[in-house]
């Protein structure tokens, strides 16, 4: 009986207030039904004028207690209406890689609308670097301050120049858009790895790697 939603001798439903069904109800109890409820069926009466009205019965109660529980949880999980003028985030969808010729894979993410780097530029772009497991090795937004480069003159790996300036089957980087490159080796560190100390590297030897790119314009 501790799961019922109802008190014996108290409680009424507010969709049946007694107030509405008669302005001079008085005195709710509870009595047995003469409906020839089974065993342990427990009705909720109105006693008016001795006269006994049969409301509801314990499984129609007990019914009514479970909808009203499952209606206000429904509506918990509802989307609630944003503050006026607050920013709505969406979940980006996957970014599918197209593989180069050369074996570079790009995706862009956000397509810049300013204008494309010119080879020797000097530019800047903020970055972040993942080994293939996912471990970052790399991040300019940690640091707090964009890389600052001349794009197509060998100042960075040879993936880097080709995933901004474009080429082999790879359109140029825009001003404003951000890009995901996947490097093969021989675009990046190659056999030689980086950070290597005392026999551990942040890059070890052969590693594919990749990064996101945000290419911010000419510096």
């Amino acid at each position: 009986m501790k799961s019922l939603p109802l008190s014996a001798g108290t409680y009424i439903p507010k969709i049946l207030n007694p107030k509405i069904l008669n302005k001079n109800v008085e005195n709710p109890v509870i009595r047995w039904s003469k409906t020839k409820p089974k065993m342990g069926s427990i009705a909720i009466v109105e006693q008016q004028n001795d006269k006994a009205i049969v409301l509801l019965k314990r499984r129609e109660a007990v019914g009514l207690g479970l909808y009203v529980g499952i209606a206000d949880v429904l509506l918990q999980l509802l989307p609630q209406p944003c503050p006026s003028g607050a920013a709505v985030e969406v979940a980006p969808a996957a970014c599918e890689l197209t593989v180069s010729p050369s074996g570079l894979a790009f995706c862009d993410k956000v397509v810049g609308k300013g204008p494309e780097a010119v080879k020797g530029q000097l530019i800047k772009a903020h970055y972040v670097g993942r080994l293939e497991n996912g471990k970052v090795f790399d991040s300019s937004y940690n640091r707090g301050k964009p890389l600052t480069f001349r794009v197509g003159v060998g100042e960075v790996i040879k993936g880097w120049d080709q995933g901004i300036l474009g080429g082999d089957g790879v359109p140029p980087m825009l001003a404003g858009g951000k890009r995901t490159l996947r490097l093969p080796p021989e675009l990046g560190y190659g056999m030689r790895g980086a950070g290597c100390k005392g026999g551990s590297c942040i890059i070890p030897p052969d590693s594919v790697l990749l990064f996101d790119v945000e290419f911010i314009g000419k510096a």
